[in-house]
């Protein structure tokens, strides 16, 4: 790349248009950012116009570039967007992002990364945090390693591909491995993956070789459904959410956002939306499932995300007191570890919730750095209270209205501190993969907690967590922008039951696995 002096530049988007109307001022100072720091390496940067909303749009407007070509990456945008464009292409290309909670560039350059890798197209990542771009120097020499050889490389010393596991770990993965044999797994999909996540969805030829099976139901049965859950069964619901802890914050003002329109009724659709699903997941005999919601359920239906909450959570209305694996955005890199976590969980004796969450943002306490996991569904309420009986802990605030137009509440809260095993599945090369690593969730002094949720987005559940490798590694290396926890140390048993069933595993740890 080394005579290359033109350099494309463009901008993904969202397919909604009032997120780019939104990011727009931001993503303007951010290209203007990018191209000083090119000009000063000598090259010459031009702009591809407009967002790309559509994957049409990637098509059409980037798949004729032969330059080398970098994405902006400021706020949420959607994979296909970049990935639909470039596939099929060597030119070299770099996916750059901001490093903010508020918005969220990181969260988009993550995601797109691993789409991208599910169709083995080469990228490079970059990122910076730095209010102006070319004073930042580990940037400007990466930026410069990419202008001159077409790649930026990163330390790979924290990745490992073997760990040592334990004869009592090997047992325990067996029985579970036994089991998916005997009955294979059979996940529920309510739709695609949400939003266009190409990484998040493996379809039967990647799942029925390590005992999983899908069953696709439309999510228009949902809207059909509601309408014919009894009031009685609702009434229970509510009832039930209401005794056993849950906060619902009608009709307040939170965060500055009018939530008026957010009403007991809201909720009641919500419970009827809950018991529709699990009326679905009996009548197909469904062990888990992957709910997308967006876009299509949008203007139709509230969020799905208490519906979520719920079903991962051990207390939850008509259930068995265990819970259910729902993976939202129809994300199947994380409804199969959250599965096979639970399997886990269930057999030495743990709480067998697993909680789902974006890499959304983070920073340093002390000399750890603490990444703000939060996302908007799919999250359970034992994280809050540690208690399988309980839904204290659990608040239900309406989703912000600029994405979620139908009120709703969310199914947030606080997560409590303790050791922690974390997963994610994903493509790599025409082969399923799965990072797995050990961590903590921290409990952090209130003042610090409170510029992190209020930081992103304070309506959605808060785990503060030490994943156990640095920043560095999880920006560079790591394949999506979600990830799923569990309490309690399952590491050795998911390493020899991924082994056991053909996932390919990659370990992420500062340490030499133990």
């Amino acid at each position: 790349m080394a005579k290359a002096r033109k350099v494309a530049v463009f901008w993904p988007g969202d397919y909604r248009p009032m997120p780019n109307k939104q990011a727009l001022p931001n993503i303007e100072k951010a290209t203007a950012q990018m191209e000083a720091a090119l000009r000063k390496l000598g090259r010459q940067p031009y702009r591809i116009k407009g967002y790309m909303t559509r994957p049409s749009d990637a098509i059409e407007k980037l798949g004729p570039i032969d330059d080398p070509i970098v994405g902006i990456f400021v706020h949420w945008v959607y994979g296909p967007h970049t990935v639909d464009g470039v596939s099929g292409k060597e030119n070299p290309l770099l996916l750059a992002s901001n490093f903010s909670g508020q918005w969220p560039g990181l969260v988009g350059l993550l995601n797109t990364g691993a789409c991208l890798e599910a169709v083995n197209r080469p990228f490079s990542r970059i990122w910076t945090d730095a209010s102006n771009w070319t004073r930042d120097r580990v940037f400007m020499d990466r930026l410069d390693e990419w202008c001159s050889t077409g790649r930026i490389a990163y330390s790979e010393d924290e990745l490992h591909y073997a760990a040592p596991v334990g004869a009592a770990a090997a047992d325990n993965a067996a029985a579970v491995a036994a089991g998916i044999r005997d009955r294979r797994v059979l996940a529920m999909m309510l739709g695609d993956t949400s939003m266009g996540m190409t990484n998040g969805y493996f379809g039967v030829r990647e799942l029925h070789k390590i005992g999983f099976s899908e069953h696709k139901v439309d999510q228009a049965w949902i809207v059909d459904r509601v309408q014919r859950i009894s009031p009685r069964r609702v009434d229970d619901a509510l009832k039930f959410c209401l005794d056993r802890g849950v906060k619902f914050h009608w009709g307040e003002t939170n965060w500055g956002e009018d939530s008026s329109d957010f009403t007991e009724d809201a909720t009641r659709t919500q419970l009827k939306m809950y018991l529709a699903v699990l009326d679905l997941l009996d009548e197909f005999k469904c062990d888990c499932l992957g709910w997308q919601y967006q876009l299509g359920l949008i203007p139709l239906l509230p969020p799905s995300d208490f519906c979520e909450g719920l079903l991962n959570s051990n207390a939850r209305p008509e259930g068995d007191g265990q819970p259910i694996m729902c993976a939202t955005e129809a994300d199947q890199g994380s409804l199969v570890p959250m599965e096979l976590m639970k399997r886990l969980l269930a057999r030495k004796g743990l709480n067998q919730t697993v909680n789902f969450h974006d890499v959304r943002w983070g920073g340093k306490v002390g000399n750890r750095f603490i990444w703000v996991l939060l996302n908007s569904g799919s999250c359970s309420a034992y994280a809050f209270n540690h208690d399988e009986k309980s839904l204290k802990g659990v608040h239900s605030y309406r989703q912000p209205k600029g994405y979620f137009p139908i009120p709703g509440g969310t199914f947030t809260g606080e997560s409590l501190p303790g050791k922690m095993t974390w997963a994610r599945a994903y493509l790599k090369n025409n082969a399923l993969w799965m990072d797995i690593g050990r961590g903590e969730v921290l409990k952090v002094p209130a003042k610090q907690r409170d510029l992190f949720w209020e930081g992103t987005t304070p309506q959605w559940p808060l785990m503060l967590a030490d994943v156990g490798c640095s920043m560095e590694t999880v920006m560079a290396h790591y394949m999506s922008n979600h990830i799923c926890v569990a309490y309690g140390d399952i590491f050795g048993e998911l390493v020899a039951l991924c082994q056991m069933l053909g996932i390919k595993v990659r370990i992420l740890s500062s340490k030499r696995p133990e």
